[in-house]
């Protein structure tokens, strides 16, 4: 059985692009039940607290200088009331601040994931695969970590209006230093934030390079060190990784400058209402009990006002990684569904190119030769409908740039020559959705010549394929992705070189199993292997992109020096 992997969400949704504003806004909007209760118990939290010095200051003027012990006792249970209020909302208050971080990173790289997997080649060519993986792994956690403090903001915000309007009661002047003083110092801080912002951006430019010099490296490390280009590369990476530490020391200076801000600034503002407080005190404008609660106010403010300039921080991070999020989300597909679709002919259907005027007949095996591999590489991306380019390929007169997508890709499958396999058990591998049973997969493993394959296996079909199947060799991962291919039952089955990294015993016995195989349904295969071509129904030769001949694989050796050529490689010369 394979397990099934279940995401954080069923649909992320589509997103808005036309901004980071915007898509941050929309990220909001999907979250907006937890975000809601996530605030209430934000503002319950912080407001509370706020109200701690009020508390203690009537006790302290109709308890203690009052002398009145129920009264005393009266503001000692509110107070007792206030702090189990505090805990239990401050409590849930983190708990949903952390669902709305995960829930905003989770729907992010979930949204890089789709993306990743609709575009395919066409995202690597637009962005830079490092930048890919730093979106995923770093700018999501930082849109993630803007919903996590808002709740902290909002409670902020309202409890600062709460102090402000009880000190506005108890004293105009300190009550307008506040409503005006907390504004202006959240203000001073975008002297700090704009160069911030600039110089995090750049830091997440470089360490985008980094990551995906890293990947490739890591991709590409058998053949370094087969060439001995270990040491090139080590030296590239000694050198992008000295540019990112230098980008690091400079957002260092500022980012040191917001965090020092985070506590001067509040600080002096302490200082200034605490004076005041102090002399209004001996002027006998305020009570004893107004001139504790005062440096209660004090103290508590700190923690709104650095809330607020952690709030500038987040949204700064935020902004720049939804930015990158738009970059990669902004990238169109090769292909898309077409406008107005039209259904497939049924089967059987000829296939035809009109672009290299290659037909292939239905049921039939047919090899095409050409003496560039990339004309015919690009002639299976036409009849499958990949690649960046148009097609006008036809299955019996209907365009298959015409067809529905999801049924296009049932009935015509191309397995390309450099094939991917992924983690997870070799069973869900081969078999992805789940349809055979384990002889019919093994008997697919046994037409792709992979029986010793799997007999090296410990756990058999239930073995763990490494990422990127990395475990296998080269010939060994082919097989596998010709099993897999053969495994769709595909209508017709495009097979782009599906032997060029085996041996020539083990392509022999692939030769002829797969003839059989396939018998009664239309393969066409890239190749110019002798031993494909002595099985094949009918070969086709392109030049030039053009067909330039076709019939069989002994005629055309007989009558046709160029192929003859091609499919010796020039040994006979």
């Amino acid at each position: 059985m394979n397990q099934v992997i279940r995401l954080p969400l069923a649909d992320p949704g589509t997103p808005a692009l036309t901004s980071p504003t915007a898509y941050l806004t929309w990220v909001a909007r999907g979250q907006r039940r937890t975000l809601v209760v996530a605030v209430c118990f934000g503002v319950v939290w912080l407001v509370s607290q706020a109200l701690f010095p009020a508390v203690m200051g009537k006790a302290i003027d109709q308890g203690i200088i009052g002398r009145d012990s129920g009264a005393l006792l009266r503001w000692c249970l509110v107070l007792l009331g206030l702090v189990a209020v505090s805990a239990i909302s401050g409590m849930f208050r983190h708990k949903y601040a952390v669902l709305n971080w995960m829930q905003g990173a989770f729907r992010s790289a979930q949204l890089i994931g789709h993306q990743a997997a609709d575009t395919g080649e066409a995202l690597t060519r637009a962005v830079p695969t490092g930048d890919v993986v730093a979106t995923v792994s770093s700018d999501a956690m930082r849109v993630g970590g803007l919903y996590d403090v808002f709740a902290r903001f909002v409670g902020s915000v309202v409890s600062y209006v709460v102090v402000a309007l009880i000190l506005l009661r108890a004293s105009a002047p300190l009550g307008l230093v506040i409503l005006i003083g907390v504004p202006v110092l959240v203000a001073c801080l975008a002297f700090v934030v704009r160069p911030l912002q600039a110089r995090q951006l750049a830091q997440r430019e470089e360490a985008g390079k980094l990551i995906g010099l890293g990947a490739d490296t890591v991709a590409g490390l058998r053949v370094l060190r087969g060439i001995g280009g270990e040491r090139t590369f080590l030296r590239r990476y000694a050198v992008q990784s000295q540019a990112v530490r230098s980008v690091g020391n400079r957002v260092a200076g500022y980012q040191a400058a917001l965090d020092a801000a985070q506590i001067l600034l509040p600080g002096i503002f302490v200082l200034i209402v605490v004076w005041l407080g102090a002399r209004f005190a001996v002027a006998g404008q305020i009570t004893a009990g107004q001139l504790v609660a005062f440096y209660g106010y004090t103290a508590f403010l700190v923690i709104p006002l650095r809330t607020a300039t952690e709030m500038v921080d987040r949204a700064t991070q935020a902004h720049i990684g939804a930015g990158k999020l738009i970059k990669i989300l902004a990238v169109r597909p090769d292909q898309t569904e077409p406008s107005n679709p039209r259904p497939l002919p049924p089967h059987p259907a000829r296939l035809v190119d009109p672009t290299s005027g290659a037909g292939f007949e239905p049921g039939r095996f047919t090899v095409v030769v050409s003496a560039r591999p990339e004309e015919s590489a690009a002639l299976a991306d036409r009849l499958g409908r990949f690649g960046a380019g148009d097609t006008d390929a036809r299955l019996d007169g209907t365009r298959v740039a015409d067809a529905p997508l999801a049924e296009l890709r049932r009935r015509i499958v191309v397995s390309e020559t450099d094939p991917r396999l992924f983690t997870g058990p070799l069973r869900g591998e081969l078999d992805p959705r789940g349809e055979h049973d384990d002889a019919t997969i093994l008997a697919a493993l046994s037409v792709a010549s992979g029986d010793d394959v799997l007999e090296a296996l410990p756990g058999g079909l239930d073995n763990e394929v490494e990422e990127r199947g990395r475990a296998f060799s080269g010939g060994q991962r082919q097989r596998l992705a010709l099993t897999r291919a053969l495994l769709t039952e595909a209508e017709v089955l495009v097979l782009v070189e599906p032997t060029s990294a085996v041996d020539a015993h083990t392509e022999a016995r692939i030769a002829a199993r797969l003839s059989a195989a396939r018998a009664g349904r239309t393969t066409v295969v890239m190749s110019a292997s002798p031993l494909l071509l002595d099985q094949a129904d009918q070969v086709v030769y392109l030049e030039e992109g053009r067909v330039a001949a076709s019939g069989t694989h002994r005629r055309l050796m007989s009558e046709l020096p160029a192929y003859r050529r091609t499919v010796t490689r020039g040994e006979d010369d």
